[in-house]
C-alpha cells in the first residue's frame, strides 16, 4: 500500500411494575418508536447530514453506527478496489482514483483510505471545494479514532471498527508496522502493534481496541 504521511488536521426506560401493562398513549407510542430507531437508521441520518454539509456531525458516532449496517465488514471486503485506487494514485490517474474511491464509499463512507484518495484526486483536478470536503471528513475520522488517548497503553487505546483503520492511521502518522499481536485485558480485546518511526528509527508500541471487529466475527461464525 502506498505509504502516506499526513498532518493530522482525526433509556433504558425501566418500566415500573405499576406501569408495565398500561397501554401507551399516541405520544408514548411515538416516543417508543423513536427509541427503537436502530443504529443503522442513525447512520443513514448522520450520513445524510454530513453529505448536505453539516460539519457538526459526530464522526465517532458515525463510525460506530456504521457497524450496525448490513455493509459492515471489518476485515477488508474491498481490498481489490483499494489496491486499484492506490495503483491509480501512484500513476496519477485521477479519474480512475475517483472511480475506485466512489465505489468504496458507496459501501463504507467511513473508509479513511477512500477519502484520502478522493481528496488527492479532487485536489489535483482543481476541484478545491470537493477536495476540502474529503479532507474535512478524513480529518474528522482520524481524530475520532485517536479520541483522547495516545494509544500507548490498553487504557489509552485507539478504538477501531476494522483492521483497515489500524493500518491507515499508522500510515497517516508516517509509521511502519513491524509486528502485530493480539492481547486482552479488562474485558476487551486489543491489537498490539509494534511500529517504527522511519524518521527517527524509534520503535513504538500502540494498542487498538478491537471489540467491534471481534463482535462481528463472533456473530458471523455463529451464523455459519
Amino acid at each position: 500500500m502506498l505509504r502516506i504521511i499526513l498532518p493530522l488536521l482525526a433509556l433504558l426506560l425501566v418500566a415500573s411494575p405499576a406501569r408495565a401493562f398500561v397501554s401507551q398513549s399516541p405520544a408514548g407510542a411515538a416516543d417508543a418508536k423513536a427509541q427503537a430507531k436502530t443504529g443503522a437508521d442513525k447512520y443513514v441520518e448522520l450520513l445524510d447530514k454530513l453529505k448536505k454539509g453539516d460539519r457538526t456531525v459526530d464522526f465517532r458516532e458515525l463510525r460506530m453506527t456504521y457497524t450496525e449496517t448490513k455493509d459492515y465488514n471489518p476485515y477488508g471486503n474491498d481490498r481489490a478496489e483499494r489496491q486499484a485506487m492506490f495503483a491509480a494514485l501512484s500513476n496519477k490517474k485521477w479519474d480512475e482514483v475517483l472511480k475506485h474511491s466512489e465505489k468504496m464509499l458507496e459501501k463504507n463512507y467511513v473508509d479513511l483510505n477512500a477519502h484520502y484518495g478522493a481528496y488527492v484526486a479532487q485536489r489535483e483536478k482543481g476541484n478545491a471545494e470537493k477536495a476540502d470536503f474529503h479532507k474535512f471528513v478524513l480529518t474528522g475520522l482520524v481524530d475520532s479514532i485517536r479520541g483522547k488517548g495516545d494509544g500507548k497503553s490498553m487504557e489509552q487505546a485507539f478504538v477501531v471498527i476494522s483492521t483497515d483503520e489500524e493500518y491507515a492511521l499508522l500510515n497517516f502518522l508516517g509509521l511502519r508496522t513491524m509486528v502485530q499481536g493480539l492481547t486482552t485485558g479488562g474485558g476487551h480485546s486489543y491489537d498490539r502493534m509494534t511500529v517504527i518511526d522511519p524518521s527517527t528509527k524509534t520503535q513504538l508500541v500502540f494498542y487498538f481496541q478491537i471489540d467491534k471487529p471481534f463482535g462481528w466475527l463472533g456473530k458471523s461464525l455463529k451464523s455459519n
